[in-house]
């Protein structure tokens, strides 16, 4: 189920904090930068988009109820009455940028405000006295098809079974009333103070989202703020002291220290220590930030080179009245590692012989390309990294590599072309189709492979975009192993566009479109768009489909093809794959790891199908004991397993994390596992204790990785085996590729 309620993902994210607001408080209003950004949009949008629709009555009915869905996707605060209020602007949007008249959204907005104060108070007050737990009720919790309610009462009844249902899972947790009271009504009251901390960019960059998706799903606009992330996540860099920022509570505290960044060089800096202040220089002022938004806190802590900022910090070990330390520390560029390519040895025994596997986990396809521009010659970039990598797993003597491309959502299109050329000879990786319909090839024109061995490429769900590309090269060449889940589906090709340099603005205010430019097609003709690329052996996936890609999106682009371009692929695997996949389901047959893996995600596949949960205790612990009953079972089979004399599986790390103020990291490759229910959100929980579950989760088996392993082992023995066909699955020496 795609979450489009955008401050219920505000709230996740830890990015807003206020003070509790009301009805009577201060409305939100359109900045006039905002509305001449609006008609700078739309100019663009109408005449350079790959599917340009005008800014008429039909795209206004189309942002109007996109506007209201992003809002309040779930219908869980805006009543029908509040949306037919607005009816008789429904078709008047376009006018209404066309006149740089932005009252309508912001209007919906400050009603939004509203509405969530009345439910949050309502909320807090249900939370007075003690919930019924024996009777039989059913909670709805997916209402994203719903109808908006009619009456306030049936407002107040779908919140009485939301809170009722909160109460519950603390209760199973082993929380007492007195608890589950505090922590729920701590956890409403900071509900509406973070939607209250919202402020007039974050309104007008949901209403220009509301009109960028309606025309095509990875459309969108970006305020100067979500500008400057976007840059920042691209480059894998930035200026500031090196430390990642969470919400606790009121303050903004430490979550993690980067390595090597002048946080953790200074040594006066550790997790969980809170920041009450932060001051410019070595004299400026300390500023409280107690209460501010985290976005704002991290605005100030960011800056150049070599200038100094100042902290007010509340130690981690110490209570609200402990004695406050004021540090200072020079900003210097911090490299964001969580995010670059890494690499690992998977050991796989088979009898007597052993296969060393490398892996490479590329989570992004990155590149830093104002440093290219500028000429610096180590500038960041995904594929220079993986060269890197490749270089040390041969001198680590790898039989074979795997490149996993899970939850990899894409990057630059020229990043995923070189990265194809690490592996091929030269020749087209990708052709795309302009809005004018011209269709160019997209080339490796770098003679030789950096990797010319057996080679395999994972890819999940998250794999969209550039990770398609290669992924679609790497098979239609018969280069490597596609193994793992269907891909996203996402086969367009996006352009940024600064808004301010359009308009030759001196300083940044219009922000920038992230507009989708043309299409991407496979060497073979067809596309990645809608069907994404399909494994050639498959692993068992989570039931993602309708909520989750491409094709979850009611407004994509239709599949097509066109011409093949001219290649020859280099190697030809469909020899092989039955053997590999017969090896696969006999081995997997008789591994209890993978049969939990198989049942976990069939487990979340039932539950995503799963619309309503009981909210009667009996049942509900019944459903807890069972899953308990489960995991300690499972616990103890994984503890006979590890005791067994012979492992036949070893794995050897050599991963560098860093990551930058402002950011949080969460492993995406560990499979989805269920576990005890605590009844909290991740900001509930203390942030070592946060941190330890997390890293837990990083540290647990990566049951798939170490199967695409043993798959590419076997490829490695069979071909070892018969030199006839090591001579199908691998490209020989001086093999050459008919190109356009």
């Amino acid at each position: 189920m795609r979450k489009t309620l955008i401050v219920l993902a505000l709230l996740a994210s830890g990015i807003v904090v206020a003070k509790p607001t009301s009805q009577s408080g201060p409305l939100l209003r359109p900045a006039e930068d905002q509305a001449e950004a609006a008609i700078w949009a739309s100019r663009f949008l109408t005449r350079f988009h790959y599917k340009a629709i005008p800014l008429d009555d039909a795209m206004s009915a189309k942002m109007f109820d996109a506007y209201f869905e992003s809002l309040d996707g779930e219908k869980l605060f805006f009543l029908k009455s509040d949306v037919a209020r607005f009816t008789a602007a429904r078709e008047q949007l376009d006018d209404a940028i066309f006149n740089k008249d932005l009252t309508m959204p912001f209007a919906v907005f400050n009603l939004y405000l509203q509405r969530v104060a009345e439910r949050t108070a309502y909320s807090r007050k249900l939370l007075e006295k003690p919930f019924d737990f024996s009777t039989q009720e059913i909670y709805a919790f997916d209402r994203e098809h719903a109808e908006w309610p009619a009456t306030t009462a049936e407002l107040d009844d779908l919140w009485r079974k939301r809170v009722k249902n909160d109460a519950l899972r603390l209760k199973l947790a082993g929380k007492k009333d007195d608890e589950i009271r505090k922590t729920l009504d701590k956890r409403y009251a900071g509900f509406g103070d973070r939607v209250a901390q919202i402020n007039s960019e974050d309104v007008f960059q949901t209403f220009m989202n509301a009109y960028a998706t309606s025309i095509e799903p990875h459309t969108n606009y970006l305020g100067p703020r979500a500008s400057e992330n976007f840059d920042i996540s691209m480059r894998l860099s930035l200026e500031g002291i090196g430390a990642v920022l969470q919400r606790e509570d009121e303050y903004t505290a430490i979550r993690e220290i980067v390595p090597g960044g002048p946080a953790a060089l200074s040594g006066k800096l550790k997790v969980g220590d809170r920041i009450l202040g932060v001051g410019q220089g070595e004299n400026g002022p300390i500023n409280d930030v107690i209460g501010w938004r985290l976005d704002d806190v991290v605005e100030q802590i960011r800056g150049q080179k070599d200038t100094v900022v100042r902290l007010e910090v509340l130690p981690a070990d110490g209570g609200p009245d402990a004695k406050h330390q004021t540090l200072s520390l020079v900003r210097k560029k911090v490299s964001i590692e969580e995010q670059a390519a890494k690499k690992q040895v998977i050991e796989v025994k088979e009898g007597s012989t052993l296969r060393r596997v490398g892996v490479i986990q590329l989570p992004t396809f990155y590149l830093d390309f104002d440093a290219r521009r500028r000429g610096d010659r180590d500038y960041k970039s995904a594929t220079r990294d993986t060269a890197r990598l490749l270089a040390e797993l041969k001198q680590e003597k790898v039989d074979g590599v795997v490149i996993d491309l899970r939850n990899n959502g894409g990057g630059s299109l020229s990043e995923a072309t070189e990265l194809t050329g690490l592996f091929i000879d030269q020749g087209p990786v990708v052709q795309v189709r302009s809005a004018q319909g011209r269709v160019e090839s997209e080339q490796d024109h770098q003679s030789g492979m950096v990797w010319d061995g057996p080679l395999a490429v994972m890819v999940n769900r998250g794999s969209a975009s550039a990770s398609e590309i290669f992924a679609a090269a790497i098979q239609d060449y018969g280069r490597g192993l596609i193994i793992g889940e269907p891909t996203f589906g996402k086969g367009t090709v996006q352009m940024l566009v600064d808004l301010d340099n359009a308009a030759q603005n001196e300083k940044p205010k219009y922000g920038e479109l992230k507009m989708t430019s043309a299409q991407f097609f496979r060497i073979n003709g067809g596309t990645t768009q809608l069907r994404g690329v399909v494994p050639d052996i498959a692993f068992p996936d989570g039931g993602e489909a309708k909520e989750f890609g491409e094709s979850s999106y009611p407004n994509a682009l239709p599949w097509s093809s066109i011409t093949p371009a001219k290649y020859e692929a280099v190697a030809d695997l469909k020899p092989i794959l039955p053997m590999l996949a017969a090896r696969h389901e006999a081995r997997t047959a008789k591994l209890k790891e993978w049969q939990y893996y198989a049942e976990d995600q069939a487990e979340v596949k039932r539950l995503r199908a799963e619309k309503t949960v009981s909210l009667n205790e009996a049942e509900r612990r019944k459903e807890r004991d069972e899953q308990e009953v489960r995991k300690k079972t499972r616990d103890a089979e994984r503890a006979a397993i590890e005791k067994s004399a012979a492992a036949e599986v070893s794995i050897a790390t050599s991963n560098a994390v860093a990551i930058a103020e402002g950011s949080t990291a969460e492993d995406g490759h560990a499979v989805a596992q269920p576990t005890s229910d605590d009844g909290l959100q991740a900001d509930e929980r203390s942030i070592r204790n946060q941190v330890e579950r997390e890293k837990q989760a990083k540290q647990r088996k990566d049951v798939a990785l170490e199967e695409a392993a043993r798959i590419l082992a076997d490829e490695i023995g069979l071909i070892r085996a018969d030199t006839k066909l090591a001579q199908q699955v691998l490209p020989q020496p001086g093999g050459k590729i008919s190109v356009d």
